[in-house]
C-alpha cells in the first residue's frame, strides 16, 4: 500500500505574507517600467514615444511570460525564487545599462526594447507562480483567489507609482534607486521563499537559492558603490568638453561643462538641459541681443521673461535703466540658484538676479499665465527649451500664446525663441503659425550663433489682427531701440539682413500646434529633424 505525504502546514501568517510579497513585487515592477520610461526621456526626449514603447513592450512580455510560466507551476517555490532574483538582477541594472548602451554603444532603442520585453516576461512569470502558491497554503474559488491577488498586486503598484517620483528619484536618482529597487525585490522574493516555504525545498534547493540570493545581492551592492563613478564617466562621454557640474533635478538633467574656446581662446561655458545645448559663453550675446532688445523697442516699464532661469536674458532686460520691474517664470528652481550662485555664471549673467527690479516665480508658466493679472507686461521674452518633447510642446501651442497675449499691454510685444529655420524648416514656421494662430501679428528673424548655427526668433504683435495668410496684419517693425546699450553684435543692418530668408528656408504651409495636436520636434545628438 502507497502511502501519500501530506502537504506541509503552514503558518497562519502564510497567506498574508504571499499578499504582502504581491503587494512589494508589483511595487518594483511599476517602478522599472517607470525608470526605463524617464530615461529616455531625460536621454532622447519624446515622452509619449518613450512611454510607449516601454509599456507596450512589457505589457506584451508580461502575457508571453504568464504563458511560459505553465511548465514551472509543478515546481513554483523554486521557479519563483529564480524569477524574482534574477528580476531584481535585471531590474536593479537596467538603467545603468541602458545609459551605458547610450553613451558608448550607440545601441539605446534596440537595448531598450530588449530590456523592457525581458523585464516584462519576469513580472508577467509572477502572478501565475504566486497563485499556485496562494492556492497551496489554501485553496479557494479561483474567483477570490484572483481578487486577493490583484487587489495586493494593483495596491502595490500605487505605491510603486508614488514611490518612484517622490522618494527614490530625490534620494538616491535613477541609477541607485533602481539598485535600491531590485534589491527589495530580491529581499521579498527570498524571505517568503525561505520562510513561508521553506519545507517545500530540498537542502540542495535551499543551498542553491541561498547562493543565488548572496550573488545577487552583492552584485547590486557592487553596482551601487561604483554607481556615481560610473555615471561621471558615461556622462563625460557624451559631452565634448569636461564637466563642471551636473545635477538630476526634479524636472531635467542640469550639466555645465568648461573648456577653452577655440575662437577667443578664454574659457568656453556651457549649459545643457536633458542634453540639449542653451548656451554657449563664446557666443550666447548673439542670441540673447536678438531675442531681447527688438522686443524693448517701445515701451518696455514692466516686462516679462519666461524660461531663461540662467538669467542671460534677464541680463540684457536689465541693461534698461526705464525698466522698473521685471517678472521671470522658471519652473525649476535649480537652474535659477545655479545661475545665482555658481561664480562663473553670475559673472555671465550680471549677477542678474541680485538687482531689485528682479521678481522670480518659480511656477509652470501656462499655469501661472493662467491666473497672471491681463494687460500686466508691455514686453514678453519667451526663452525656453526647444518643443522636443510633449511637455514642452504645449509652451508652443497656440493656447500657450493665448494666454500671454493676454497679459500683454495693447501696445505690447512678444519676442520668441523659435529653434532653427536651417536644421527644422517646419519646425520653425509652425512657431510661426501657432503665433498667428493665437492672434498675432508676426516679424520672422533669424542670425547666426555659431554654436547653434542659424538660428530663428519671432517678433509678434497683438495690436491688430495678424488675419493676413502671410502674417503680415500690422507687424512690428524690427528694431534696435535707439537709446539701446552699446551691444556687441545686434545691428539695424544685422536686422535689416535678418528679416531675409533663403527661397529653400523661407515660409512653408504646416500647421499650428495645439495642445491637443502638438507637433513635436524630433532632435537627437546627430541632429535636427522635423516632426
Amino acid at each position: 500500500m502507497t502511502t501519500v505525504a501530506a502537504p506541509p502546514a503552514y503558518a497562519g501568517s502564510a497567506r498574508p505574507a504571499v499578499l504582502a510579497a504581491v503587494f512589494v513585487c508589483a511595487a518594483c515592477g511599476l517602478v522599472y517600467e517607470l525608470a526605463l520610461v524617464a530615461l529616455g526621456s531625460y536621454l532622447i526626449g519624446d515622452t509619449v514615444g518613450q512611454a510607449s514603447i516601454v509599456l507596450g513592450v512589457m505589457v506584451f512580455a508580461m502575457g508571453v511570460g504568464a504563458l511560459a510560466a505553465k511548465p514551472l507551476q509543478a515546481r513554483a517555490v523554486v521557479a519563483f525564487a529564480a524569477v524574482e532574483l534574477t528580476l531584481a538582477l535585471l531590474g536593479g541594472l537596467s538603467v545603468l545599462g541602458l545609459y551605458a548602451a547610450f553613451a558608448w554603444l550607440n545601441l539605446y532603442a534596440p537595448a531598450l526594447v530588449a530590456t523592457a520585453f525581458v523585464l516584462g516576461l519576469l513580472i508577467g512569470a509572477e502572478i501565475p507562480l504566486l497563485m499556485v502558491l496562494l492556492q497551496r497554503i489554501r485553496a479557494q474559488p479561483a474567483g477570490s483567489a484572483v481578487a486577493d491577488l490583484f487587489a495586493a498586486d494593483y495596491v502595490g503598484a500605487l505605491l510603486g507609482g508614488l514611490t518612484f517620483p517622490f522618494l527614490l528619484i530625490p534620494l538616491f536618482g535613477q541609477l541607485r534607486g533602481a539598485l535600491v529597487v531590485g534589491a527589495v525585490n530580491a529581499l521579498a522574493g527570498v524571505l517568503l521563499v525561505g520562510v513561508v516555504f521553506r519545507r517545500d525545498l530540498g537542502i540542495r534547493a535551499r543551498a542553491t537559492v541561498g547562493t543565488a540570493a548572496i550573488v545577487v545581492g552583492a552584485l547590486l551592492a557592487g553596482a551601487y558603490l561604483v554607481a556615481e563613478d560610473f555615471e561621471v564617466t558615461a556622462r563625460q562621454q557624451l559631452y565634448r568638453d569636461p564637466v563642471v557640474y551636473a545635477e538630476h533635478s526634479r524636472y531635467q538633467e542640469i550639466v555645465l561643462t568648461r573648456a577653452v574656446s577655440t575662437v577667443s581662446g578664454g574659457a568656453d561655458i556651457r549649459l545643457y538641459l536633458n542634453g540639449d545645448l542653451q548656451f554657449s559663453s563664446v557666443d550666447e550675446y548673439r542670441y540673447h541681443e536678438a531675442l531681447v532688445h527688438p522686443a524693448l523697442a517701445g515701451r518696455r516699464d514692466r516686462v516679462l521673461v519666461l524660461g531663461g532661469g540662467d538669467g542671460l536674458a534677464l541680463r540684457e532686460v536689465l541693461r534698461y535703466p526705464d525698466v522698473t520691474a521685471v517678472t521671470l517664470v522658471e519652473l525649476d528652481p535649480a537652474v535659477v540658484a545655479l545661475a545665482r550662485d555658481d561664480t562663473t555664471l553670475r559673472e555671465l549673467n550680471g549677477d542678474a538676479f541680485g538687482d531689485p527690479r528682479v521678481r522670480v516665480v518659480l511656477a509652470d508658466a501656462f499655469t501661472w499665465l493662467r491666473s497672471a493679472p491681463p494687460g500686466a507686461f508691455d514686453a514678453v521674452i519667451v526663452d525656453m527649451p526647444d518643443p522636443d518633447q510633449t511637455s514642452t510642446a504645449k509652451l508652443y501651442s497656440v493656447e500657450f500664446y493665448g494666454l500671454v497675449r493676454a497679459v500683454l499691454a495693447p501696445h505690447g510685444r512678444m519676442a520668441v525663441q523659435a529653434g532653427s529655420p536651417y536644421f527644422a524648416q517646419r519646425a520653425y514656421w509652425c512657431v510661426e503659425a501657432s503665433i498667428r494662430e493665437a492672434g498675432y501679428a508676426t516679424r520672422p528673424y533669424h542670425v547666426d550663433v555659431p554654436s547653434f548655427g542659424d538660428w530663428g526668433f519671432l517678433l509678434a504683435s497683438a495690436s491688430a489682427s495678424a488675419s493676413a495668410s502671410d502674417g503680415a496684419g500690422s507687424r512690428p517693425p524690427l528694431l534696435v531701440p535707439a537709446d539701446a546699450p552699446p551691444l556687441r553684435f545686434l545691428h539695424p543692418q544685422v536686422l535689416r539682413a535678418a528679416e531675409v530668408f533663403a527661397p529653400d528656408r523661407g515660409r512653408v504651409p504646416v500647421a499650428a500646434s495645439t495642445l491637443l495636436e502638438p507637433r513635436v520636434l524630433d532632435y537627437t545628438r546627430q541632429g535636427w529633424r522635423d516632426y
